[in-house]
């Protein structure tokens, strides 16, 4: 008896604790339900919300880019493009065959197609055509019913109305790479674009603007079910540029078939006028997208449509040298405006024999005249007397060897020699041979077209330092330039041969002399070599250039101003193995006889 009241007691006991632990856990419950519903209720609110509404980015449109006047050389248009829907599309592959009757896919089109198709949800959309034309947009909507799951979308694409004459200084877009610096939620946009090149590339963050965002309402699956809010974002910038787009296609299109490069600069502002390098690429293509082929075949072509000529190529500056160490000689001291020096056609040092251009030579002759003929023999002997490092400094303050900074990608910086940079790259010191075929701007000097711009547009407007700008600056007066320390007697010496070279019979750009109401351009012509002349091809004047190949012609250089007598075009123009100086001679009269008569317009450059 006693042991079944122990037992009674036990349980009763075990009830009791049970009891306590199960209310304890009660009260925990509902403390718990009260905290998540009362306390926590905004919280858990968020993210229901975040459950159900899905928040997109809305890319801007893209900043329009001007020329001087307002005409617009970087837009966006309206862009139709042919979408796929995989769920409503029964049998890809019969709709894709059906869709190539009507416009041709390549097969890496139809891969990328298939490769996106799989990579996305169904009910994502994915792009199997764009740029669609009116007449391309009816035969889709005419053939629909064979078409299942294909519809038309509108949108935006960048587009360059004047297509490869800007290409090498307005650049493109193209879709955003692993290699780019996201830093911007935009650049997570599938599809996305930035400037790859030029002033698209350098005004990337002013040009893209800021997304907006837009709040849809999903479902378990991620698929729309309605538009709860939109925000429109900010277009990017208005960017205004120094270039003067008629004068830009002139430039363009004086050079035909020859390939090269030409600058114009306003010498008192330091505005780029025209910034021409050709041949040159489609930017609209490139900014669509290129197939294999087509990539194949603008890299391999030999006149290098994708390289930008007047930045980054890199040319022996040849007798357009010869006014800086003209004025190096001047302002040294080494020579006067009454030296002179004979010309023979030849001069010997040590066993090696230095020619003039011109065989027979062209007798006594000074710095201007030596300047009109472009005779070498007096710059070989003037080299000789100043050395190699009083060239190279003169070259520097004219801004020779080393780079404008314009902004622009891949500038090089070409090369001016002295004879610590020798003794630095060779281990060896510099010999007397050198300094002369320095003197006539070949050997190791390297300079490019936009660099000999500068240097032209220093001696127009009298020796300012003048930078070159793409932006448009609000006034034609001359800037606060640094005043260069040249005396201004030596200074219109070189104008004065200059003016000479072109308008003064014998002059090696006479030919090519321009008048415009009596105004008239100085200039210098040069040609440089791209191979050694043989002794029996001197001496007989045989082989013509047109007889060689087109990569062993000799390089065409000119350098000049206008109007002469009040300096504010300054032209530099590089015609690769154009034979002679008067080939670039000739496109460079016609760029700034272009530019006088723009300037005389209605529409004038300001």
């Amino acid at each position: 008896m006693n042991r079944d009241n122990d037992k009674g007691k036990v349980l009763i006991k075990r009830s009791l604790v049970l009891g306590v632990v199960k209310f304890l856990m009660f009260i925990v419950i509902i403390a718990r339900l009260y905290y998540l519903q009362v306390y926590q209720a905004d919280k858990y609110k968020t993210l229901a919300d975040e459950n159900r509404i899905s928040t997109r980015l809305l890319v801007p449109p893209r900043g329009v880019i001007y020329d001087r006047h307002g005409e617009m050389l970087a837009t966006n248009r309206q862009n139709f493009q042919a979408l796929m829907v995989a769920e409503q599309t029964p049998n890809v592959q019969e709709t894709l065959d059906a869709f190539k009757k009507i416009m041709p896919l390549s097969e890496a089109e139809e891969e990328k197609i298939k490769k996106d198709l799989k990579k996305n949800r169904s009910f994502v959309p994915v792009r199997i055509k764009d740029n669609l034309s009116w007449e391309e947009i009816a035969k889709i909507q005419l053939n629909a019913p064979d078409l299942p799951g294909i519809i038309i979308d509108e949108g935006l694409t960048r587009f360059y109305p004047f297509g490869e004459k800007m290409a090498h200084f307005i650049g493109y877009v193209s879709s955003v790479s692993d290699n780019d610096v996201k830093d911007d939620p935009l650049l997570e946009v599938p599809g996305f674009k930035i400037g790859k090149a030029g002033i698209e590339k350098l005004y990337e963050k002013q040009l893209r603007g800021k997304g907006g965002n837009l709040k849809l309402e999903v479902n378990a699956y991620g698929r729309i079910m309605k538009e709860i809010e939109k925000v429109e974002g900010i277009p990017g910038d208005r960017i205004d540029l120094s270039i003067d787009s008629r004068l830009q296609a002139k430039a363009y299109d004086s050079f035909g078939e020859e390939s090269g490069a030409a600058i114009v600069l306003d010498v008192n502002t330091g505005e780029i006028l025209a910034f021409v390098s050709t041949p040159a690429y489609d930017p609209n293509a490139l900014s669509q997208g290129v197939s294999t082929e087509e990539w194949k075949e603008l890299s391999s072509n030999e006149k290098n449509p994708l390289v930008n000529k007047a930045l980054s190529g890199q040319y022996s500056p040849g007798s357009t040298f010869k006014m800086v160490v003209a004025l190096a000689a001047l302002e040294s001291g080494a020579i006067t405006a009454q030296s002179r020096s004979f010309c023979a056609g030849k001069m010997i040092l040590g066993n090696h024999t230095f020619h003039c251009w011109k065989n027979f030579g062209h007798g006594y002759i000074d710095v201007v005249q030596a300047l009109q003929h472009s005779c070498d023999i007096f710059f070989y002997e003037t080299a000789q007397k100043l050395g190699i490092n009083k060239i190279a400094e003169m070259a520097r303050v004219f801004g020779l060897g080393k780079k404008v900074n314009i902004g622009l990608e891949n500038e090089k910086a070409g090369l001016i020699p002295d004879t610590e940079w020798k003794r630095q790259r060779f281990g060896e010191s510099w010999q007397t041979g050198e300094s002369l075929i320095s003197g006539i701007g070949q050997g190791y000097i390297l300079t490019t077209p936009v660099q000999l711009a500068v240097m032209t547009a220093r001696i127009a407007n009298g020796g300012y330092e003048v930078e070159p700008t793409f932006r448009k600056v609000t006034t034609g007066a001359r800037l606060n330039f640094k005043k260069m320390n040249i005396a201004p007697v030596n200074m219109e010496l070189i104008k004065q041969g200059m003016y000479d070279v072109v308008n003064t019979p014998g002059g090696t750009a006479f030919g090519n002399r321009i008048d415009f109401n009596g105004q008239k351009m100085s200039g210098k012509t040069g040609t440089t070599q791209v191979r050694r002349i043989s002794m029996k091809e001197r001496q007989t004047g045989v082989l013509k250039q047109e007889d060689l190949p087109w990569k062993l012609r000799n390089h065409a250089l000119f350098v000049g101003y206008a109007p002469h007598d009040n300096p504010r075009y300054a032209v530099a123009v590089l015609v690769e193995h154009g034979r002679g100086g008067s080939t670039a001679a000739r496109i460079g009269g016609q760029i700034l006889l272009e530019a006088l008569k723009l300037d005389a317009s209605s529409q004038p450059l300001e």
